[in-house]
């Protein structure tokens, strides 16, 4: 973190020198503020007044304190360039010198977005994901007006809603889900949305959005940024619908858009969990489940204009499904969905190819950073005998991969032998003429290549992290939800 976002308030007199000066008691700025006597008070209650005016939001969102707290955030969470250029490194330069002209246009609701830049992502399980990257100062703004907005609309959100918001996770939702499953409900209704932030309705969004905004400026801009177009290959398409993953405003507005639902889940009694557009509803039956998936396929179809896919939503017991990369047992246990394990092993496999032509400490780092996340995020589940499984695949891989760096048989042979393997093993492990997967396995590549061999290589121990977390016998700290297009933040 670089002095400047350490010490905010060290830029923040320079930053806004000319603004505030314009707004020195007695004066008038942009947009109708008036400066009183009273300055300090006034920004004080500021916040008050704002919930208490909702037509006064961009008020709130132009504040000094609010805007150097957006650029730290946007600073911080990095991300690519849009579509102009400019990157996370040049936002500061550009708002010192147009800091009067980019307050004056949100103030008074003429503020323009760019295009943003389109880019597609692989699916884990196939397909395509559309990413929208914003131009840095889109991300600026949607930053500012997300930090005045989310006090707001958060607290009218459904409890069981566990997606995007602060205080909230994964975890929690794991832990709700668990408790449905432990009273008996061990069918689930999986409701898989369409290309959901694809098909967002505009029209029935900002309706949603306007029963608690009454600031005509701010839903104005908002509204640009849903409509504006999108630039992929040279070429830029306007947008009627969706509001595409990659700015901070997105996952607000899709709980916002979603709420509804909950809401009517709620109205008819049932158990429920939602992380974003992942929503799993729990039933004692699968005939109840079936009356479910079709009256709320109707309710979303017919209400939100949402599509249902209806070959990826099901009723079935709870273990033959997952739910944020875990599966529900049907004692209210978790384990890992084998769909995880599939990934899991996917990109150890990708870390570990032998042609990549890189250290086998980098690689080992690699390794390390991977999954020292992924234990972290598993740690609910029981998983001991996958890690053990795992933990013995990763060290014949790397055993392999140190194989095929000495390639030679005279260089295999002579590392062996340095590695306490007796002369005449070392050299007919060599000279087998085998391949090095099955080379890899052989007894004096093990004894040369052992647990101490490969922890002076760096290597973790990966049961040992999940034992500490079992031991700690507590809820973990809800998952960081930073977002835009690093994370999303507050």
């Amino acid at each position: 973190m670089d002095a400047e976002r350490q010490q905010g308030g060290d830029y923040q007199p320079f930053l806004f020198a000319e603004w505030s000066e314009e707004l020195r008691p007695g004066s008038t700025g942009n947009g109708g503020i008036e400066a009183g006597e009273c300055e300090e008070s006034q920004a004080s209650a500021a916040l008050g007044q704002a919930r208490a005016l909702p037509d006064r939001l961009m008020e709130e969102v132009t504040r000094t304190k609010n805007l150097i707290e957006a650029i730290d955030r946007v600073r911080a969470n990095k991300g690519s360039a849009g579509v102009d250029g400019m990157t996370v490194g040049e936002l500061l330069p550009w708002v010192r010198e147009h800091v009067q002209e980019f307050v004056a246009s949100l103030l008074d609701g003429s503020y323009q977005p760019q295009p943003i830049r389109g880019v597609q992502i692989p699916k884990p399980g196939g397909g395509m994901r559309q990413l929208g990257i914003p131009t840095v100062i889109d991300r600026l703004v949607q930053q500012a007006i997300l930090q005045v907005l989310d006090p707001l609309l958060d607290p009218t959100f459904s409890e069981s809603s566990y997606g995007f918001r602060r205080g909230r996770g994964a975890f929690p939702a794991l832990a709700k889900a668990k408790e449905y499953v432990a009273e008996g409900r061990t069918i689930v209704v999986d409701m898989d949305l369409e290309k959901f932030f694809d098909r967002v309705n505009h029209d029935i969004l900002m309706a949603r959005l306007a029963r608690h905004v009454g600031d005509k400026r701010l839903l104005k801009i908002i509204r640009r940024f849903l409509e504006a177009g999108m630039m992929q290959d040279g070429v830029c398409v306007a947008r009627h619908e969706g509001t595409p993953q990659g700015g901070p405003l997105s996952p607000l507005l899709a709980n916002l858009l979603l709420d509804d639902l909950d809401k009517e889940l709620e109205r008819r009694g049932h158990c429920f969990c939602r992380y974003a557009d992942d929503c799993n509803i729990y039933v004692r039956s699968r005939s109840a489940g079936e009356r479910v998936l079709a009256s709320m396929t109707g309710y979303l179809e017919g209400t939100l204009r949402l599509r249902v896919n209806r070959e990826k939503s099901a009723v079935a017991h709870v273990e033959e499904r997952k739910f944020l990369g875990y599966r529900l047992l049907k004692d209210g246990e978790l384990g890992v969905a084998p769909k995880s394990v599939v990934r899991v092993k996917d990109r150890i496999r990708q870390i570990t190819r032998r042609n990549r032509g890189i250290a086998i400490e980098a690689m080992v780092g690699e390794l390390n950073s991977f999954l020292t996340g992924w234990v972290a995020y598993f740690r609910l589940a029981k998983c001991k005998t996958l890690l053990h499984e795992l933990e013995g695949w990763i060290r014949r891989k790397l055993r392999c991969v140190r194989l095929k760096q000495l390639k030679r048989t005279k260089t295999i042979g002579e590392f062996l032998q340095r590695r306490g393997v007796a002369h005449r093993h070392a050299w007919m492990t060599a000279s087998s003429g085998k391949g090095w997967w099955h080379l890899s396995a052989c007894p004096a590549v093990n004894t040369a290549m052992n647990q101490t061999w490969l922890e002076s290589l760096g290597l973790a121990n990966f049961r040992q992290q999940y034992d500490r977390y079992q031991q700690e016998q507590k809820p973990p700290d809800t998952m960081s939800t930073s977002g835009g297009v690093g994370g999303r933040g507050r």
